[in-house]
């Protein structure tokens, strides 16, 4: 248990044996309470300090898909397909209800930091060490497209609508808009001199004001308009730039570098630090943020939008 201010209280639970429903029967060392125990669940509480956390057993594993860690991963819109890249250097495609490895996506040189379906599902989209941003066809593992234009290493990708175009940042500081029809790069969005790590592209409430672009956007820029785009930067900086516009709308400074960064609404955005803050902001007002989640010191390193709330990962 981690009180803010206080030392960490430390403790551990021991399973005694089963108990006649069949479930284990738990117990806690001093200082911890255990709760309702169910074949899936233990609720563990610390009435010191008020407190309590729900431990739950995973649904499923999968042990099989890597040999290291994994660092990033996607399920398609339909559920039905999961795509994985690791430390092990492999990017995998594989069947979301058991595990099922279906293809091997080879072409990077060095790591893959990135990987996401398009709402297709048939394709995915992929950023890597090598600057190269690549996208797959998910049926037969073809690299169907190359992009090149980054000077270092890709963090994150974003897709446009259904996916004509398509949006990358990397650790040489710019956010780029890549057309997927003609493989080419349609305009740096934003060069801030400072690594990109995470990205998120949403549309905007109607009130605020995104800019207009300085020259007319390409015709081959498709659902660019009303768009916002946030980045999650290493200076401590979270930034939204209008995607048609390229201009410049808010600029948030936040407590660390930012790893992370959603929509939760087309007024509401999270976004996660390296010292373990997640920051809800309204886009309309950023003076301010709204509140400012922090569970533990360890950097936050994704955000999701789930039901009513937000799923977060941490690096604990």
């Amino acid at each position: 248990c981690c009180p803010p201010g206080k030392p960490t209280l430390y403790g551990s639970v021991t399973r005694r044996g089963l108990r006649s429903d069949g479930a284990p029967d738990i117990a806690a060392s001093e200082g911890f309470v255990v709760g309702e125990v169910s074949k899936k669940s233990i609720l563990i509480s610390c009435p010191h300090e008020n407190v309590s956390t729900k431990f739950l057993a995973p649904y499923t594993s999968f042990s099989r898909i890597h040999q290291k860690s994994i660092t990033c991963l996607d399920i398609s819109s339909g559920g039905g397909l999961g795509v994985s890249t690791s430390t092990d250097g492999t990017m995998k495609i594989w069947q979301a209800a058991n595990g099922e490895i279906r293809r091997l996506l080879e072409g990077h040189v060095y790591d893959v930091n990135c990987c996401r379906f398009f709402p297709s599902g048939l394709v995915v989209l992929s950023g890597g060490m090598d600057a190269q941003l690549k996208i797959w066809s998910a049926e037969d593992a073809s690299c169907v497209v190359t992009f090149k234009g980054h000077k270092a290493g890709i963090l994150d990708t974003a897709i446009v609508d259904r996916g004509r175009n398509v949006l990358s940042c990397s650790r040489d500081g710019t956010a780029r808009l890549w057309d997927c029809g003609k493989s080419a790069c349609l305009g740096i969005i934003s060069d801030c001199g400072s690594p990109i790590n995470g990205i998120a592209v949403g549309t905007a409430d109607n009130s605020l004001n995104l800019g207009s672009p300085e020259k007319p956007p390409s015709e081959r820029e498709v659902g660019t308009e009303g768009k916002i785009l946030l980045l999650a930067r290493e200076d401590k900086k979270l930034q939204g730039v209008g995607l048609q516009s390229r201009q410049p709308v808010f600029l948030f400074v936040g407590s660390d570098a930012f790893n992370c960064c959603t929509f939760l609404s087309s007024t509401y955005i999270l976004a996660g630090t390296q010292d373990g803050n997640i920051y809800q902001l309204d886009v309309r007002n950023t003076s301010a943020p709204i509140q400012v989640i922090h569970r533990s010191g360890a950097p936050v390193l994704s955000l999701l939008p789930y039901r009513d709330g937000f799923i977060a990962s941490q690096g604990n």
